[in-house]
């Protein structure tokens, strides 16, 4: 009977140790990512790593809000919903080899954006979709 006298002793110990209430943990978790700021580029940049400066003609006109660019990428402070035209012949990924402007260069205001054409649509997080037809304002500029 030894046996069962210490099977229910420690049965009882267990369950009282299982009863106790826990102390409370006060923990906290903080998660920040400091980006940095924007590229100082005059014609925008491009909404992926490394963020580099893009070419006149790549965005839209409705990119830039008096002159200056809304952003794109972690920078981007655009209106939740925008959609504006790019013209992805002027990203490196889609086989563009021309010049870039370096970061801080003077910002040349075009005399206009007749020449803008849009290959696609961008929200300036990463996401594109085929221009309407007619996607963009005239020819082919640069």
């Amino acid at each position: 009977m030894v046996g069962i006298k210490t099977i229910l002793a420690t049965s009882a110990a267990a369950l009282a140790i299982a009863l106790m209430p826990a102390p409370k943990a006060n923990a906290q978790v903080s998660v920040g990512v400091d980006i940095g700021a924007a590229p100082a580029c005059p014609y925008g940049y491009y909404d992926y790593a490394p963020y580099n400066c893009a070419p006149y003609g790549y965005y839209g006109p409705e990119w830039f809000n008096g002159g200056v660019f809304i952003g794109a990428g972690p920078w981007f402070h655009g209106p939740h919903d925008f959609r504006g035209p790019v013209d992805r012949s002027y990203d490196p990924r889609w086989g563009y080899k021309g010049s870039y402007p370096a970061r801080g260069a003077h910002y040349a205001p075009p005399a206009n954006h007749q020449e803008f054409h849009a290959s696609h649509m961008s929200d300036g997080h990463g996401h594109y979709s085929e221009a309407p037809h007619g996607g963009g304002h005239g020819g082919h500029g640069r």
